[in-house]
């Protein structure tokens, strides 16, 4: 179990659940390096919480994660709390979505993940603890229509966590993965802007596809409450206080119908579900 006042680290801190959860952390009583691009919104949540240490770094830009890791590993008090938060989605089908997109997407949502996992590793290692949380989706054990890159790079975080687990477990050091369902954040306005007008330039055949997946997802969310980033902070402040904390927790809108059905279900029954679920054959 790590206690207070223990350095904690959260990256996506400036909104939605990365910022729930780095005021959660220092009205806990931890040190928080709370890390994004958007300094302005850091500063401002430092300002309510002056235990947070609001820290700027793009993580889509290499050169600027590497130059926040020799921060981190410059500290002298390491970091005992890591919350890998930071992510966003661009949509499409995988043909209308260009590689540079998908490479900055996998940037910040898997490869600054990775970096800032090794810069907190040697300080946990020397104290035989710590936990690290990695903020995975729903959709990191299955793609809703459309959703393909961003699945694929929740599908590598859960695949580097699953890793980290049973590497970093003689170590005393736990690994967590968080899978929120529809959480109610910026992050649906963050993937409309970050995609674009998909529909002006897919192709013809697509567009059908476009039209019935929006059509069941409009009818789904019709049907259910939207739920704020509160719930998925106050799971990741339940695994950092717990002694043996689970793997995974899934939690939110959407996560008990789909990932019930992807548990129980094999993979061509699962493939024929969603065709149906989305009206799609």
């Amino acid at each position: 179990m790590i206690t207070p006042p223990a350095t904690a680290l959260v990256t996506g801190a400036s909104s939605g659940i990365g910022s729930e959860t780095a005021a959660g952390l220092a009205l806990a009583g931890y040190t928080v390096l709370a890390a994004a691009r958007r300094i302005e919104r850091l500063n401002a949540l430092a300002a309510r919480h002056p235990q947070i240490i609001p820290h700027q770094v793009d993580l889509s830009r290499p050169g600027e994660v590497e130059a926040f890791c020799r921060a981190i590993a410059e500290r002298p008090e390491p970091v005992e709390v890591l919350v890998n938060n930071a992510g966003y989605s661009t949509r499409g089908v995988v043909e209308d979505v260009s590689l540079d997109d998908i490479r900055r997407l996998f940037e910040v949502n898997f490869f600054a993940l990775i970096r800032v996992t090794q810069a907190c590793l040697p300080g946990m290692r020397r104290l035989r603890r710590g936990i690290i949380v990695n903020v995975s989706s729903i959709v990191g054990k299955f793609p809703f229509p459309g959703s393909g890159v961003y699945a694929a790079s929740k599908y590598a975080v859960e695949g580097i966590s699953d890793a980290l687990r049973i590497e970093l477990a003689p170590l005393g050091i736990r690994v967590v993965t968080i899978r929120p369902g529809a959480i109610a954040t910026e992050f649906n306005e963050t993937a409309t802007r970050m995609t674009g007008d998909v529909m002006a330039r897919t192709a013809d055949e697509y567009k059908p596809f476009y039209a019935a997946a929006r059509m069941a997802m409009d009818k789904i969310f019709a049907a259910r409450k939207r739920t704020g980033p509160e719930l998925i902070a106050t799971l990741i402040l339940k695994a950092v206080a717990a002694e043996n904390p689970q793997a995974a927790y899934t939690a939110g809108p959407l996560s008990g119908e789909f990932i019930g059905k992807r548990t129980q279900l094999d993979d061509d029954a699962f493939l024929q579900f969603m065709l149906d679920r989305f009206g799609l054959i």
